[in-house]
């Protein structure tokens, strides 16, 4: 058959690795600004757009889908182009997905420093941005299938069902996470209430780890380990069960991550046993990946490339056995809230992916520019010392998290906590804060050593913007051979394909969130819990817009050292009319849900004005701005109106009224302000909403609160004892 010339297109996988370069260290230095932060949080939260709370999503989103996103789009584009045999289906559209992913993280940027935030974890965009992402996600679908479509190699191999996987259930996941109901073009609240809000966050919060974070950079790792090594794929066997068993398992994992929480219990128990079997299809990829390096060890030695990949997949492997042992309860119990987790996530995105992609670039930079890598003595200092800064960010978190949660759970010989302060548990972990930054800064000094090692090579050779390429026409007559493997069928069809897996996937959400949703004893109701007032409804969205759950969670969990310390355990359904939960990941700060009448109004002015007047000590950012600025009451109806959609039993006559209610619990609230602080307070001011809505938390069943912790300090209710 005769061979048809054509031309890859490396313009498109040139300008996302250069996105990736750019974002990767613009997000790496906001979250070396956020680490040190905490050890100085008096001179580094200067203004309520640099503050903690505000750059911490920056910061995620940043090293998420800037970073990562930009490097999985560089190495699909190229590595699907070559496989398939295929240039891109379309130009148009592989610009418009560039520009248009561009656009969206310049969107980021604006919006959530200046506290424009859903508040969900890894999902904290508004809705106009997330239409956005969706938009383009499709888009990349598009020309990724138009491409396979019009292919000239029959077989599709294993990297392209990692990104088939990646893309319908990245679609899925973003569409029902970001189910919103707008208020404005910047505010809107989630759909779901309360616990359902929580299991459907985590089933995304979890699986935007798995098929964003995971799967695709596994597709890279088939493609560019192999390419890198010299070596074919260590078993295409294992690759089969490696690829199904991970996404069919992963997508039921999500409810780890609300262990002792108000969750069904069924919901928690699946979510364990689904994670522990992760370890099998996780782990059958990280052989795949070392043993493909079987025979190139010597080459490892002189290779900054190869040494990156190893220790990128030994990194993913030593992630993915810990989130599922995480997933015990016995461990959960030690590590969530703890800077335990954090340190579990900076081994995979830190080792994982930024050292996969870090050796991606230094392969593909010199190819697509015809020349040799500038310094191989530069690639490998850029290894030792990124290296260097992951085992100092990881290591003192670990000991950190350890801390914490030994120092939360220590009681006296007369049953009270040895450690009642929770101040005195943060004022421990500053050393090991500065150290985790001087970790970070490392990292951030090897990619710009990767930077200049990249800039150089760029100049020292000509890139090649279409290469060109031959190979024959796809035969329509094609006939399988006798005795050929049975998956190479599926293989072979794309859309097949393709539907197998958005039926797997599908699978496990269903089950654990539809009956969450449709069956109401799975959220008890109790009466004594009332919706939000006007004003408190405010104040919750001031706490949204300052990221106050990054430090801070709404949810004692029933042990006894959580209900010694916090008071009475949370309950379902006291979390009916929250769009979105609060329910937090990390606790900085200690937890709130029962803060309501804890201490007065003005203890509440003091501690946001200067957080160290109130708690000697205190990492917590300045909130100043809150006691200058006025409230804007504009969309106060509209927001009841939306909530009212979403079944909140507001009242037609006190949404219409609600500006009027609002400012009467201002007046009461500033007025008791005024007189014990001696100084005249507005009840307009945004603070005055805050201290309603912390005020509020927890009080609805307050008068159960006595005699549950009185059962509980007897040791009747906790897994601890």
């Amino acid at each position: 058959m005769q061979s048809e010339t054509f031309f890859y297109d490396n313009k498109i996988v040139r300008n996302f690795t250069i996105a990736t370069i750019i974002w990767g260290v613009i997000g790496l230095l906001v979250g070396i600004w956020v680490a040190f932060s905490l050890v100085f949080p008096e001179t580094l939260n200067p203004a309520s757009w640099l503050s903690f709370g505000r750059l911490r999503a920056l910061h995620t989103n940043g090293a998420i889908f800037a970073f990562v996103g930009n490097a999985i789009f560089a190495g699909v584009y190229y590595s699907l182009q070559r496989l398939l045999k295929a240039r891109m289906a379309s130009d148009l559209l592989s610009k418009i997905h560039f520009w248009g992913w561009q656009l969206i993280i310049v969107s980021a940027v604006i919006t959530l420093p200046l506290g424009i935030s859903s508040s969900k974890e890894y999902a904290e965009l508004e809705w106009p941005i997330d239409i956005g992402i969706a938009l383009v996600w499709v888009i990349f679908g598009v020309n990724m299938f138009w491409t396979i479509l019009k292919r000239r190699e029959r077989h599709l191999y294993v990297a392209i069902w990692f990104y088939i996987a990646t893309f319908v259930t990245v679609a899925v996941l973003h569409i029902v996470n970001n189910l919103e109901l707008p208020v404005s073009f910047t505010k809107s609240y989630s759909i779901f209430a309360g616990v359902q809000d929580a299991l459907v966050q985590w089933w995304y919060g979890h699986n935007a780890v798995a098929f964003f974070l995971t799967t695709p950079v596994l597709g890279l790792m088939y493609y560019f380990v192999p390419k890198a090594a010299n070596r074919p794929v260590y078993s295409y066997r294992l690759s089969i069960v490696h690829f199904w068993a991970l996404i069919f398992i992963y997508i039921w994992a999500g409810p780890h991550h609300l262990l002792y929480t108000a969750l069904p219990d069924w919901a928690q128990s699946l979510g364990t046993v689904f994670s522990i079997m992760l370890i099998f299809p996780s782990w059958g990829g990280m052989i795949n990946g070392l043993l493909t390096l079987r025979g190139a060890w010597d080459k490892v030695r002189d290779s900054a490339v190869l040494k990156f990949f190893v220790v990128a997949i030994t990194a993913y492997g030593m992630s993915t056995l810990e989130g599922p042992l995480l997933s015990l309860k016995s461990l959960n119990a030690i590590a969530h809230y703890t800077d335990w987790i954090p340190a579990h996530v900076h081994i995979g995105t830190l080792g994982w992916n930024g050292f996969l992609i870090f050796g991606m670039i230094y392969w593909l930079m010199p190819k697509m520019y015809r020349t040799s890598l500038f310094s191989e003595k530069l690639a490998n200092a850029h290894f030792w010392i990124g290296t260097t800064g992951i085992l100092f960010w990881a290591l003192p978190m670990y000991v950190s998290g350890f801390t914490q949660s030994l120092m939360w759970k220590e009681f006296n010989p007369d049953g009270t906590l040895v450690y009642g302060n929770f101040l005195e548990t943060v004022t421990q972990l500053i050393p090991l804060y500065a150290t985790r930054a001087i970790g970070g800064s490392l990292y951030v000094t090897g990619m710009l050593i990767m930077v200049y090692n990249v800039i150089k090579t760029v100049k020292s050779g000509s890139f090649l913007a279409q290469e060109e390429a031959s190979a024959p026409a796809l035969a329509e007559d094609y006939t399988a051979p006798k005795g050929d493997y049975w998956h190479r069928w599926i293989e072979r069809k794309p859309v097949q394909l393709m539907v197998g897996a958005t039926i797997v996937i599908l699978i496990g959400g269903v089950i654990e969130i539809v009956p969450t949703i449709m069956v109401k004893s799975n959220v008890p109701t109790i009466e004594d819990v009332k919706p939000y007032t006007a004003l408190e409804l405010e104040g919750r969205d001031l706490y949204i817009r300052e990221g106050c759950n990054a430090c801070h969670s709404q949810m004692i969990r029933p042990f006894r050292s959580e209900i010694a310390r916090y008071g009475d355990y949370s309950k379902a359904g006291e979390f009916v009319y929250d769009h979105p939960f609060l329910w937090g990941s990390k606790r900085t700060g200690p937890d709130l849900h029962r803060v309501g009448g804890k201490y007065p109004h003005s203890w509440h002015y003091k501690h946001m004005v200067d957080p160290r007047s109130m708690s000697a000590g205190s990492i917590m950012p300045t909130y100043e701005w809150l006691s200058s600025n006025e409230l804007d009451t504009e969309l106060t109806s509209k927001k009841l109106e939306a909530m009212q959609s979403l079944g909140v039993p507001y009242s037609d006559e006190y949404i219409a009224n609600a500006n009027t209610h609002l400012m009467a619990q201002a007046e009461e609230i500033a007025a008791d302000l005024s007189r014990d602080l001696e100084q005249e307070i507005s009840p307009k001011e945004e603070m005055v909403a805050l201290i309603a809505y912390l005020q509020r938390l927890g009080i609805d069943i307050k008068g159960e609160h006595s005699k549950h912790v009185e059962a509980t300090t007897a040791g009747t209710l906790t897994a601890e004892n």
